[in-house]
Order: C-alpha cells, then sequence, then structure tokens
C-alpha cells in the first residue's frame, strides 16, 4: 500500500527523517511513535505531500507519489490532526462534505454520506446535521474531524495526535469508537502519537522513531516481550509496563462476563447482540457454558447472503488459557497468534472470561 524507498528529509542543516525505508500494509493501523523531533510528523506529512522528501521515493500502491498531482493526492487521502480544524463558517454538514463537494459528487450523494457518517461516529444527522463546530463538545468536534477524513472514503487516512487535546475520558471514548470503526471499515491507517499507552492499544504495528530512524517496527506484544533496543526498551518502559507479568494471574485482569452466543443463533441475531453490547465478536457456547469457538462482526457481514446460523460461520479451535494463568502466557498468545483476545477456560472446559488487547493494555498501565 505505501512503501518508503530510502526516504530523507532535511532542513538546511538539520535531517528529520534519515534513509527511511518503511512499509504500510492495506488495511492495518500503525503508529508512528518517538520523543519530540524524532521525525514521525515529517513521516506523516510527506505521505499527501505536505512536505516533500529531500531523497528518496514514497510509493503509494505501487506508484511514485511524486508523479500524482499534489492537490489530487490529498483529496484522495483522509487526514485528521490534534487542532481538528473545521471551518467555524460552515455547518457539521458542509464541513464534512467539503471533499466530495471538491470531487463533484451530485448534491444528493453528499447528503447521503453526511448522514451515513454522522450515524457512524454517533451523533445522529437529525441532531447535528446543521449544528456549527462551536456547538459541539471537543469530543464531537474530533468525531467530525474523523468524519470529515472518512467522507470520500479514502484507502488512506492520516491521523496526526488526533486524541492528545482532549480530556483524558474522552480521549479513552475516542479510542475505543476509533477501534470499532478500523474494525468495520479496514483502512489504512496511519497513526503519530507520544503516548506509549494509546500506540499499544490501537496499534497493529508500532515504529518507534528516534532521530529520524525506525529502531524498532513490530506488534505492540513483540514490542514488550522483545524490545530490540536499549532505547526502544526505556522508551516503552518494559519493566514498568509489565511489572512481572508472570506474577500477574489471569483471573485477576480477565474480563468476567464475555458477550457469548449459542451456535444455532442466526447471523442477524449475532449483529444485534453486538449492537446492543457494543462488542465486535462474540464467544459461541453450547448450554452448558462451553466454548465452541467464536465469531466477529466481520464473520458475519461477510456470510449474511450464504449462511443461516452462527455454527455454520464460527471460528473453531481458537487458543486459550487457564484462569490459573498469568500475564506472559497470554502475551505469547497473542504474538504468535497475531489475535487480540485470548478466552479464559475452567477445567471443564467452560468460558469463565476474556483478556482482550485493550483490557491488558489498561491493567498494566494502573501499575505503573
Amino acid at each position: 500500500m505505501i512503501y518508503f524507498e530510502k526516504v530523507t528529509k532535511e532542513f538546511e542543516a538539520f535531517t528529520a527523517v534519515d534513509n527511511l525505508n518503511l512499509s504500510f500494509n492495506a488495511g492495518e493501523l500503525v503508529v508512528l511513535i518517538g520523543p519530540s523531533g524524532c521525525g514521525k510528523t515529517t513521516t506523516l506529512r510527506m505521505i499527501n505531500r505536505l512536505i516533500e522528501p529531500t531523497k528518496g521515493v514514497i510509493y503509494i500502491n505501487g506508484t511514485d507519489s511524486s508523479k500524482i498531482d499534489p492537490v489530487e493526492l490529498r483529496r484522495s487521502i483522509g487526514y485528521v490532526i490534534q487542532q481538528i480544524a473545521l471551518f467555524p463558517h460552515m455547518n457539521i454538514a458542509q464541513n464534512i462534505g467539503l471533499v466530495p463537494y471538491l470531487k463533484n459528487w451530485p448534491e444528493e450523494k453528499r447528503k447521503r454520506r453526511v448522514e451515513e457518517l454522522l450515524e457512524l461516529v454517533g451523533m445522529p444527522a437529525s441532531e447535528f446535521y446543521y449544528r456549527y463546530p462551536h456547538e459541539l463538545s471537543g469530543g464531537q468536534q474530533q468525531r467530525i474531524g474523523v468524519a470529515r477524513a472518512l467522507a470520500a472514503d479514502p484507502e488512506i487516512i492520516l491521523m496526526d495526535e488526533p486524541f492528545g487535546a482532549v480530556d483524558p475520558i474522552t480521549r479513552e471514548v475516542l479510542q475505543e469508537e476509533l477501534i470499532k470503526l478500523q474494525d468495520e471499515l479496514h483502512k489504512t491507517i496511519i497513526f503519530v502519537t507520544h503516548d506509549i499507552d494509546e500506540a499499544l492499544k490501537l496499534a497493529d504495528r508500532i515504529a518507534v522513531m528516534k532521530n529520524g530512524k525506525v529502531l524498532q517496527y513490530d506488534s505492540p506484544e513483540q514490542l514488550l516481550r522483545n524490545p530490540g533496543h536499549g532505547f526502544v526498551e526505556e522508551f516503552i518502559g518494559r519493566n514498568r509496563l509489565l511489572n512481572r507479568p508472570e506474577l500477574i494471574r489471569v483471573e485477576d485482569i480477565m474480563i468476567k462476563k464475555p458477550v457469548t452466543i449459542w451456535p444455532e443463533r442466526t447471523l442477524t441475531q449475532a449483529l444485534e447482540q453486538m449492537r446492543q453490547h457494543k462488542v465486535d465478536s462474540l464467544m459461541v457456547i453450547d448450554r452448558s457454558g462451553k466454548l465452541l469457538g467464536l465469531t466477529t462482526a466481520r464473520d458475519v457481514h461477510r456470510n449474511l447472503d450464504d449462511a443461516e446460523k452462527i455454527s455454520e460461520i464460527m471460528r473453531a479451535n481458537i487458543n486459550y488459557v487457564s484462569n490459573d494463568a498469568n500475564v506472559s502466557q497470554v502475551l505469547s498468545i497473542m504474538a504468535r497468534e497475531q489475535v487480540g483476545y485470548v478466552p479464559v477456560l475452567d477445567k471443564n472446559d467452560k468460558l469463565i472470561g476474556l483478556v482482550t488487547r485493550s483490557s491488558l493494555v489498561n491493567v498494566l498501565g494502573q501499575r505503573i
């Protein structure tokens, strides 16, 4: 999807990005993180040519981005920043529909897209369509910023510390909403932050940067378990964050009432269950509570026309741990299987809990 080949950016005597070779796969959320001045924002802005490289080539879908008209390139890439930058003289619908307007979408198509996006970010069109930015809270404005970035249905979205200016509670809510949006939309998202907890919670992969170079580019679990550089270990606070995970028992941190469904239930019922509980996956159990497998919102949507019962589409033979397992074992499964959840079973194979990446980060973060 996006590939940096020997990319360097120099500002007079300062090298912001130094001979960078980096790739971003389609549909993944990658976080760029590091101390101030490490080059993460410069890297982000070179993707949509707000900053031009001094040397090297950035390929987007196999095309040298320098050969793409910069205006068209920017209109094809969503962009969300900390300051939000909504136009105060435009109402919410006009703000969201700006790029489709510039791309000459018909009015009725723009209107439908705005209404769809307002629903998607939890701000009903009936209430917010004609409001103005000054009538919204900071969190609501940031949701509109995300909706605007999605307006023309871009493949790529760039997010530069998008939640940095909101309070901690709102920030956590926005993070959870982004996780749900990404699970549904599968955009290629490049996300800049200075907050390691945010990076661990959101990312499929994390690039830790220093002095314009990437020191390690890995999954959150691998960064925690196997930091490949002394600075990486220091920056993520491995010893503080993990706090001897072999001593943290799964039963102390697991979600004790995971959302479940029986295999004979229909796909439509599964979607309703997910909607009511605001989750994107369900543990499938039999009537005695034994774990049979799981299904996700993505699985259900893909099979709506071809299957009727959950038993037809559920994923069986998933990895699990017992309630006396420790966090190290959970991290090992997450890293090896590249999953963000691990069910917890008792000695009779009954489901008694669930450990997710988000719950794991939240608990470990409290131990710092």
